[in-house]
């Protein structure tokens, strides 16, 4: 099972418990001078991020018995000059695949079906590099289920305005939740670039549109992301790509905050990662309390923003400037 999915299965506070952060330096002995970098120069210090993993990690052994959770990656030392890279813990080893188990048990992607982004379905996008999904099997089923809702509303299914909309809903709903059968990896694409450069990097404003899973009614805001680099940075647009990843998927926003704030770390291993989410659900505006004003804010700081305030200062100052 891979990094990705586990996180698409983690509640908020087992993602917690997956940050590592005990190699962070504390408030009051950070310095993050501008002329004095503190990031790492050598391309193999700290841990290598996840393109570098894809390309030179081996399986480790382990003893027959040792519980998975006991597993934890290596804290690697840094000088007293260098800035700790973000590391994280796997919470088990990955099984080697055997061509047996999907890449997404959920959601099963074809690994040979050969086709095009003009004929996909479920998304548009002609950048993103990643094969047609086969969830089309699922839509008989879906349809039949809403067809059966329709019915136990009361409605006539059958009647002009309803006759195809069990199908229309079942693809929609199946757009809505596209994040099941995308990865980490396949987003990426390669878009991990080594770069001399230790500044805070920040997008904001990112729209965000999902599903609460508690009412399956959506929720949409924007996300705003900020790193701090050591040595490696993102393609700007693969931050857009990774809300999109966990938003299009039956979620709460707590939940959301933390994945994406992970996700980023997995992918460049940077000194920090702060994401501020504002959204407006409406399962608080249509029915319920039906505060129409109502926006919750969420937020994840790892890292150097979590443990230097002014750090932290500086990115909530970037992110609420207009």
């Amino acid at each position: 099972m891979s990094f990705t999915r586990q996180l698409s299965e983690m509640s908020a506070s087992e993602l917690n418990d997956a940050i590592d952060d005990t190699n962070f330096p504390q408030a009051h002995i950070l310095s993050r001078g501008r002329n004095n970098s503190v990031c790492s120069t050598s391309s193999t210090s700290g841990t290598s991020s996840l393109a570098d993993r894809a390309q030179t990690s081996q399986p480790e052994e382990t003893h027959p018995g040792t519980p998975a959770e006991d597993i934890v990656a290596p804290v690697v030392a840094v000088a007293g000059n260098q800035r700790p890279r973000l590391i994280l813990k796997t919470n088990g080893s990955t099984p080697e695949s055997d061509g047996t188990q999907p890449k997404t048990p959920m959601t099963p992607r074809t690994s040979t079906t050969p086709g095009s982004h003009e004929k996909c379905t479920f998304h548009h996008d002609l950048e993103l590099d990643h094969k047609p999904p086969t969830r089309e099997a699922l839509l008989p089923d879906m349809a039949r289920s809403y067809r059966l809702l329709l019915g136990g509303l009361g409605e006539n299914p059958d009647r002009q305005g309803l006759i195809k909309t069990p199908e229309r809903a079942a693809k929609a709903m199946l757009y809505f939740t596209k994040g099941y059968d995308q990865s980490l990896e396949d987003v990426l694409n390669g878009a991990v670039f080594d770069e001399d450069h230790d500044e805070m990097v920040v997008v904001k404003d990112i729209e965000m549109f999902s599903m609460c899973e508690h009412h399956l009614v959506p929720f949409y805001g924007k996300v705003s992301i900020g790193y701090l680099p050591c040595n490696k940075i993102l393609g700007l647009s693969k931050l857009a790509r990774i809300v999109e990843i966990f938003s299009r998927r039956l979620q709460v926003q707590e939940r959301l905050t933390k994945q994406i704030a992970v996700a980023v770390t997995q992918a460049v291993q940077p000194a920090g990662v702060a994401v501020v989410v504002e959204g407006v659900h409406m399962c608080m505006v249509m029915r319920g309390v039906q505060k129409i004003n109502s926006k919750t804010v969420t937020s994840t700081m790892l890292g150097v923003f979590r443990d230097d305030p002014k750090t932290r200062e500086e990115f909530l100052n970037l992110v609420n400037s207009k």
